[in-house]
Formats: C-alpha cells, structure tokens, sequence
C-alpha cells in the first residue's frame, strides 16, 4: 500500500480530542449517500414514467406510419410486400382512418374511428394487453360469429372513457354517422354495430375518442373499397426506429410519407427530457452542497495535522505526496457516501416496483402506481458525477495543506 494511501485511512480514524472532526466526515458521506439515492431514484421514477407513457401512446398510435401524398392507397397489398423486407419490420398493416359520430342510449359522441386487420400479429400484440372486457378477435371478419348476435364484422372496440360516456358495455349495440363524400355530393351514412370489446389506454383523450373496427367493414362503411390510408408498421427494437425510417424514405421516394412515433411524440419526449434534465441539476446541488461539507471537513483536518505534514514534509514528502493524501481522503468519504447512496436507491427502486406503496390519481394518469425504471447507465453516471463534485471539493484543502512550511510550522 503507498503510504499516502495508509496515511489518508489512518485520518479516517480520528482519535479522542478530533471526535468533531470524525463526525463532521460521517454526515458529510451521509450527505452524499442521500443526494446520490435522490437523484437515482428520480431518474428510475422519471425514465418509468416515460416508458410507461410511451407503451400507453404506443399502443394506438403506429411506431411508423406510411401514406401517400396522392390520397388513398390502392395498391397496398403490393406496398405491404415492399415495407416487410426492410430488416427489423415484424410486422405490416394496412388501417382506414375516419371521423364519425357515435349514438347509443346514453348519448352521443364524435369520434375518430381506425379500421385495423384485428387478425394481425402485429395487432394483437400491440392492443391485446389493454383490452379490459371481450376480445379484440371480435374484429375479425373471419371469426365464427354467435347465434342471433351480428357478425364479428359489425363489432368495435372503443375505449373505457367512451364506454362510460355512451353507458355501454360489451355486447350492446351502438349506431355510427358518418359523412361520406362521393364525388361533388356529401351523403351520410348509419349503420348499428356491435361493442365487442372495450380497451382502457390510461390516455383519457383516446379512451374517450378512438374506436377501433375491422378493416373490411370500415372500408364497407365509409365507402372506400380496396382502398387504404396508410400502413402501419411494427418494429422488433424502437431503437432501429430512425434508421428504418430513414430506409421507407429512400425506398418509396418521394410519392409517400414516412413518420414515426417520434415525430408524432416530439412535444411529450422534449418535456421528460427538460425535466429530467431540471431534476437532476436541482438534485446535483443537493451532492454539491454535501461536497462543500466536505470542503470545510478537509480544511478542519489540515489545520489539526500540521504538524504532522510538516514532520512528514522533513522526512522527505513531497509537496504532491501531501496534496495526493487529502485527496484520497476527501475521495474515499466521497466514494463511501457514493455507494451507500446507490445501494440505498437500488432497494428503494426495488420496494417501489416490488410493493406499490405509493399511489398516484389513476384518472389523472392512467397508472395507479408510481412506475420505476432503473437503467444501470443512470447510476453510474450519478456515481461519476458525485465523485467528480468530491474530487473537486479536495482541492483546495489539499493545495492548502501542500503549502505549509515546516519550518514555521515546528517553531
């Protein structure tokens, strides 16, 4: 062990007469333990918050969306072949998307009504999960339908929100308006579908305004046979997301929009990431502040070993020797407050994704418990960034203890 190192562990080690000055290092470590667990655990609870939203956004909204600059596609099934070989693509889907007005015996509602194939994969996997009564197959014109029930094909989903507002629920019959332009004429068209399942989001403006239907019969309903709005596809990793958006654009030209999740989100990503990035300095103040204590802890210990600088000076220390021991010293209170903080957060972001013991407004939300993502990156960046505010915070103190003259010192 280089001595420096040995004399540094042996300051931790206060005797009788330097209590003060052992205790002052003990809070100053608990200092750090407690801003390097609060800015850890903001940063799990924000990135939770985030993905939980972006799964909830995800899931009625396309990861990429390709249309046409030219109106409806007609020849989708061509398209679809085309947009599936692009490595990462799961899956492809053509959708419809509409506005219509909503009746029933509670009353009546606008909505925005998205034809989807309810037999895709990609489908199933994307909405299945937030379906909260019947089932999403109910959709699919394919399906057995029931005896004395309308077919699969007049089914819908429509959200929580809207369920509630029309007072329905799965099995009831509800009539969709919906304008229909043909040619120079404007002509409304009624029809009577079955609920046929009810999806909750956690997003209110889409429970309460999307309505999903089968692909077939909204092509049926609103009067575009063959006809597609654009194709949604459905990605392995979101983090491919720009590159094959950026491969869609070079293959389709520029006959065809591209957009993704992104694009669509830009507003809600730009916020997490300016609060995130305004909890964190606020936070890092909080470790800052603990390295200040640590600054004034150094300072007391120089002023209480000068004679033993000097004697170490005389014996043949150097001037760089000295500075390298007080700021050992200052590193290893700050790495020991470092690791008690990120083990302390580490439980804590365990409890809180373990036992939900903090509740949130779920109407406000749409989550009843504080979500937790604890990115392995987040830690050790907070851990850096607390040992480089302590690193700093040895430097004075220990220019000032390199100063000394021994001479003076031992008169």
């Amino acid at each position: 062990m280089r001595y420096e190192l040995h004399i540094a562990l042996r300051y931790l080690r206060a005797r009788r007469k330097e209590a003060f000055i052992s205790v002052t290092t003990v809070f100053t470590a608990l200092g750090v333990m407690l801003g390097v667990a609060a800015l850890t655990m903001t940063l799990s609870v924000m990135g939770g918050l985030e993905e939980s939203l972006r799964q909830r956004v995800l899931a009625v909204t396309p990861q990429i969306e390709v249309q046409s600059y030219g109106g409806a596609i007609t020849n989708y099934p061509t398209l679809l072949r085309q947009v599936r070989t692009i490595g990462g693509v799961t899956a492809a889907d053509p959708f419809i998307v509409a506005q219509a007005m909503m009746s029933a015996a509670g009353g009546v509602s606008g909505v925005v009504v998205r034809g989807i194939d309810a037999a895709s994969p990609g489908m199933i996997a994307k909405l299945g999960g937030y379906v909260r009564s019947g089932a999403l197959s109910s959709l699919n014109p394919d399906a057995a339908g029931h005896a004395g029930e309308p077919t699969p094909a007049d089914a819908v989903a429509i959200g929580s929100a809207l369920a509630e507002r029309l007072k329905v629920k799965v099995g009831d019959t509800v009539r969709l308006v919906a304008p229909i332009v043909s040619g120079a004429q404007l002509t409304t068209r009624t029809a009577q579908f079955r609920v046929g399942a009810v999806f909750e989001s956690g997003i209110d403006f889409v429970d309460r305004d999307l309505v999903f239907m089968g692909l077939s019969a909204a092509q049926t309903f609103f009067g575009r046979p063959g006809q597609a709005d654009g194709i949604e596809l459905h990605l392995a990793n979101l983090d491919d997301t720009v590159a094959i958006t950026g491969s869609l654009r070079r293959m389709l030209g520029q006959h065809y929009a591209v957009r993704n999740w992104i694009d669509f989100n830009h507003a809600a990503s730009a916020g997490f990431a300016l609060l995130k990035w305004v909890y964190s300095a606020v936070l890092l103040l909080l470790i800052g502040v603990a390295a200040f204590n640590l600054i004034a802890t150094l300072i007391m210990v120089v002023m209480e070993k000068r004679r033993d600088i000097a004697v170490l000076m005389t014996m043949g220390a150097s001037r760089s020797a000295i500075r390298l021991v007080f700021v050992l010293k200052g590193l290893i209170v700050g790495a020991a407050g470092t690791v008690a903080g990120l083990i302390l957060s580490a439980l804590g972001c365990f409890a809180l994704a373990r036992y939900h013991f903090i509740h949130i407004p779920k109407a406000v939300y749409g989550i009843s418990t504080v979500p937790v993502q604890a990115a392995p990156l987040n830690f050790v960046l907070v851990a850096a960034a607390s040992l480089a505010l302590c690193l700093v915070a040895t430097v004075y103190p220990a220019r000032q203890a390199s100063r000394e003259t021994p001479a003076e010192v031992l008169r």
